[in-house]
């Protein structure tokens, strides 16, 4: 077995879907909004608001805000490629999204990397993010496969201050 690396994760998940479905799911805000988060807006490098079908570009920037939290999210489109990955500014690091077909499924192959390694880091972005990503890319798969979402759209779960580490559907 391999030693725990605090600077990096990878999580997968086959999904009974084409490439380009996912990747209009990761890469457009109507796509990631359908699934992920409550609002995102991604401006172009001339600082256009992308519109809702439209792929992000290397360079833009984003703000994306969830359900259930009231902080935002604000990074950059590191690469995008219009097909199958993806690569983002996220929380202090970076995470990559990867399309592979295998066998007439997708595989989705997420990685959160660059992960600083100071103790609040292992906690809050090592920790915090794996399980985060593991829902999530659960919820991708229940709405890809079954058209239903998983995490609470309806509910104020943030009226318990530990919510985010302890309801599995934030």
């Amino acid at each position: 077995m391999e030693k725990l690396q605090w600077d990096s994760f990878t999580k997968k998940i086959y999904i009974h879907s084409p490439i380009k479905k996912l990747y209009d799911l990761w890469a457009t805000t109507a796509g990631i909004t359908s699934w992920f988060l409550k609002n995102a807006e991604y401006k172009s490098l001339e600082g256009v608001i992308r519109k809702p079908s439209e792929y992000i570009q290397k360079g833009d920037t984003y703000v994306w805000q969830w359900y259930n939290w009231d902080g935002k999210e604000e990074g950059e489109v590191i690469s995008a490629n219009g097909k199958d990955y993806i690569e983002i500014s996220f929380e202090s690091s970076k995470v990559s999204i990867k399309l592979e077909q295998k066998n007439n499924v997708t595989i989705v192959i997420l990685t959160q990397f660059d992960i600083p390694v100071d103790e609040e880091s292992k906690l809050k972005v090592y920790y915090g993010c794996s399980n985060g990503w593991t829902f999530w890319l659960a919820n991708l798969k229940a709405f890809v496969e079954h058209g239903v979402l998983l995490n609470e759209t309806k509910i104020n779960l943030k009226v318990n201050e530990l919510a985010g580490y302890e309801f599995v559907n934030m």
